[in-house]
């Protein structure tokens, strides 16, 4: 786990303490940080990143006042609210014949190796991965289950496989030699969730929890945006 402080405000100030999990929707972070430097500079925000498991306890215990993360964990006296979502598309090696398709149908993706999520250390983007394959009959062939999105570049640079992650992140890696492809015939999304206690939130959590929904388009969390067509 790694803190980081994003401000220095004077003594006595308020303080909100972020918990992160998983690779996501990194320029509305960005955007989302921005905004809140800008807007409440009196406000020090600490930022934290760790497992989907160390951050749902975290909530719980205090540690923390809010977490952005890619599971939906509303139990256990947490609330969970979708607030971003981003395409899925699949990531391609710059040699690989998918590149024929301009949109890729996932059948035909399916016939070659697969460099999956954790489902462990990346739960969510594996569960959310997990719908758009759920009712896919063909036996996958895994490659190898990654714990981070660089290693995932790393291995379909290489050749080893091909993987599903955030097209926009994808695109950033073109230099990498790997290339941005969209599925066919639907268009998966990854849902980014404010999870936070169900206690009363405080006037700057408060305020935090609407500039993060203010921040790009907002999601219904109508997980059915990542459900595969391919139904039997």
């Amino acid at each position: 786990m790694s803190t980081v402080s994003m401000s220095t405000p004077a003594p006595g100030a308020s303080r909100l303490r972020l918990v992160l999990s998983e690779a996501g929707a990194q320029r509305r972070l960005t955007s989302l940080l921005a905004l809140q430097r800008i807007e409440e500079p009196d406000v020090e925000l600490s930022l934290s990143e760790t497992t989907p498991d160390q951050q749902v306890e975290g909530l719980l215990t205090g540690l923390y006042d809010v977490g952005l993360a890619i599971s939906c964990e509303e139990n256990n006296g947490l609330t969970a609210e979708p607030i971003w979502q981003e395409p899925l598309a699949l990531a391609v090696p710059a040699r690989s014949p998918l590149l024929t398709y301009t949109r890729v149908p996932l059948p035909e993706a399916l016939r070659y190796p697969m460099v999956l999520w954790h489902p462990t250390a990346c739960a969510g983007i594996h569960r959310q991965v997990g719908r758009i394959l759920a009712d896919i009959t063909e036996a996958l062939i895994v490659a190898e289950r990654v714990t981070s999105f660089d290693l995932m570049m790393t291995l379909v640079a290489a050749g080893y496989g091909i993987g599903l992650a955030p097209a926009a992140m994808i695109v950033a890696c073109r230099p990498l030699g790997v290339v941005m492809r969209p599925l066919a015939g639907f268009s998966p999304q990854l849902i980014t969730y404010l999870l936070r206690p169900q206690a009363e939130a405080s006037d700057s959590l408060s305020r935090f929890a609407r500039r993060a929904m203010g921040v790009g388009s907002t999601c219904q969390g109508n997980l059915h945006a990542v459900t595969s067509p391919y139904r039997k």
